[in-house]
């Protein structure tokens, strides 16, 4: 049984929505999905399909073998890279990927996001890091489940919840949270972080990080256990 689906095949479809909406996708490149941990089941965008006439039903549905066990259509290419990253971190509920302009200048540089600023330490207390460069036979054996692979260990050493997001050497950014509105708001946020840090650059090539205090009061205010930031939840 693959069990009922419907919230989250409306929430991996409004994220889907959101990456054309918020100006991070381009024709069909990019991708958001969901998992539902207690089913073991994660649902993700269709490979190629346009954004406009995307619904719920075109969304696949596979488990974290890669089994399709809903949908008719072939799952996004990325689907390996989502899957190890779920593998990987079970604190990850959802994942987008998009080519968005400036993170994927930086990725296509070669190059980490530095930490310049406060807007980059409400995201996260760390440079945005870069993965390695893949062999020729992981690109050959597995492409898509090596750039999972990849991403695993530019983030393993601090966690995926300091680190929401990295740029896959050469390709683009890939953005995760608890779940898809998180995932969509991190991937929004790199882009605009990415941008500032080009912008920066260009004006003072050898400006220096955040200073210690300042980043870490700005991401701790937003993100830690006596976190300020926004409205408290109602009880």
């Amino acid at each position: 049984m693959s069990g009922d689906l419907t919230a989250l095949r409306a929430q991996v479809l409004a994220a889907n929505l959101a990456l054309p909406a918020s100006g991070l996708v381009t024709l069909t490149w990019g991708n958001a999905s969901a998992i539902d941990r207690d089913l073991g089941l994660v649902v993700i965008k269709p490979s190629g399909v346009d954004y406009a006439a995307l619904t719920s039903a075109d969304l696949v549905v596979l488990d974290l073998d890669g089994n399709v066990v809903q949908g008719s259509a072939r799952p996004s290419t990325d689907t390996p890279t989502h899957l190890a990253l779920y593998r990987a971190f079970p604190s990850i509920g959802a994942v987008v990927h998009t080519h968005s302009t400036w993170a994927t200048a930086w990725a296509q540089a070669e190059h980490e996001i530095p930490l310049m600023g406060t807007t980059h330490a409400d995201l996260s207390p760390h440079a945005i890091p870069l993965t390695r460069a893949l062999t020729e036979d992981e690109i050959q054996a597995g492409y898509e489940a090596a750039t999972g692979t990849v991403l695993i260990e530019a983030v393993a050493e601090v966690g995926p919840v300091e680190l929401p997001c990295a740029l896959v050497r050469q390709h683009g950014p890939f953005c995760w949270g608890p779940d898809c509105a998180s995932a969509v708001d991190c991937a929004v946020t790199l882009e605009e972080v990415a941008r500032l840090a080009s912008i920066t650059m260009t004006l003072a090539p050898l400006s220096k990080t955040l200073d210690a205090p300042l980043r870490n009061k700005h991401y701790e205010r937003k993100h830690g256990p006596h976190a300020y930031y926004g409205q408290a939840p109602h009880s």
